[in-house]
């Protein structure tokens, strides 16, 4: 539900800035310099509360005002990078790398100025959770690239980068407003207490207290998540794994949701089609009626003889119906039809799903013997993927009428052939 409202709250902001965004792109400006820019403003962030300990005095806290509408205005730099690069066709890997680490120099020069400014004017104990705030926000940033880096995606938790920049900026606004109607040096008393319980300070330096909670909790609530994706993971890889060595069946059918009526029973019978021959690296083939053309799956190598790791699998069609011709898929073909989500999971490993049926998955990984294989479950068995098959009668070119998909593969325990039957 959270996930879902912070979607559609980013794309109502996006409709919002997208005009701004198509005018950053007609002056010429790249998502780095975009990038560069808000790093830039939050260095300014620095240089005001640093002055507001030079120049200021304690109870002057419209420094820490004028920093917050900085920090919200630098924070608009940050979305303005992602959208200059996406609607500008300017994507990158080294610009995501470039935005992932000034965005970490960002938050820590704002961190810098703003312990600089608490310990100048003496919020000893402030200045220390400003500090674990920073310590928290670090580790929810590394937590995520870590475990995407060991092809885990991990984005939960309450205390984001843009839930930390608007609590960070709107409180320290807030703070500076109010200094100006009832004073910075304002403190309130409650009879019997021998300390004053609130100050006009506590209107930003409370929510860094929350903060430095709330982004530790989200750190660890990233672990535990990576955690149990990671062991699911290695649980489906010991399998397969033991699978292609030992002949440990009964354990594979805990691998994976059983998504099918194994062994269907269909009285149809399916037309004689040609086996595809002579392609050194096919992983598997798909054919379907109501013709013999072919789509093949094959290991997608480089030059060099190394797996493409974005494009790890390459489709393609064998139309025997016109000499044997190959052909590539054309973009609704690739994108609704035969086309594949890829997702890597770790190195050489690489999860599957059919953009037309995403409810099976499959395992593009090494087997013991060190190959490639495309792994599913087949009825009760993690198998080697060999072939997959559509009846179809009828429907229309969008909604065809699929009678029933086969899926043929080896069993790596015993090398025999497997195969099932379901309708999708």
């Amino acid at each position: 539900m959270k996930k879902r409202f912070r979607d559609k709250l980013q794309q109502a902001i996006y409709v919002v800035i997208n005009p701004l965004v198509k005018g950053l792109i007609k002056l010429g400006l790249t998502p780095n310099a975009v990038t560069l820019i808000g790093f830039l403003l939050n260095v300014g962030v620095v240089v005001i509360f640093v002055a507001g300990v030079e120049e200021g005095h304690r109870g002057d806290l419209s420094y820490v005002g004028w920093a917050g509408a900085l920090i919200l205005f630098a924070g608009l730099f940050d979305m303005l990078d992602g959208q200059v690069a996406r609607l500008g066709s300017m994507g990158s890997r080294f610009g995501a790398l470039f935005d992932s680490v000034l965005d970490r120099y960002s938050e820590m020069v704002l961190f810098l100025g703003i312990c600089y400014y608490l310990i100048g004017h003496h919020y000893f104990l402030s200045s220390i959770f400003a500090f674990i705030a920073l310590i928290g926000s670090m580790m929810v940033s590394y937590t995520r690239a870590r475990a995407e880096g060991l092809g885990i995606e991990c984005k939960g938790g309450l205390m984001q980068r843009p839930e930390r920049i608007v609590i960070i900026s709107l409180s320290a606004i807030a703070c500076g407003i109010t200094s100006h109607f009832i004073g910075g040096d304002y403190k309130l008393f409650i009879p019997g207490i021998p300390f004053h319980v609130f100050e006009t300070i506590s209107i930003f330096t409370f929510p860094l207290f929350i903060m430095a909670i709330m982004t530790n909790v989200t750190a660890v609530g990233r672990l535990k998540d990576a955690k149990k994706a990671m062991d699911q993971q290695d649980q489906v890889t010991r399998v397969i794994r033991s699978a292609t060595t030992t002949p440990v069946i009964a354990l594979l059918i805990m691998v994976l949701p059983f998504m099918a009526v194994a062994n269907a029973q269909t009285t149809k019978t399916e037309p004689v089609f040609p086996v595809p021959s002579n392609i050194p690296h096919m992983l598997f083939y798909m054919q379907r009626t109501p013709n013999a053309n072919t789509i093949i799956y094959d290991l997608n190598l480089q030059q060099d003889g190394t797996l493409d790791e974005d494009q790890p699998v390459n489709i393609y069609w064998i139309r025997y119906t016109e000499n044997g011709e190959k052909k590539g898929l054309n973009y609704i073909q690739r994108k609704f039809a035969y086309g594949l989500k890829v997702k890597q999971l770790a190195k050489d490993k690489y999860e599957l799903r059919s953009v037309a049926y995403d409810k099976k998955k499959m395992y593009l990984m090494k087997s013991a013997q060190g190959d490639y294989h495309i792994y599913t479950q087949i009825g009760n068995v993690m198998a080697q993927l060999n072939r997959i098959y559509l009846q179809i009668e009828g429907g229309t070119f969008w909604f065809p009428n699929v009678v029933y998909v086969e899926m043929k593969g080896i069993d790596p325990a015993t090398g025999k052939e497997i195969k099932e039957q379901f309708k999708p």
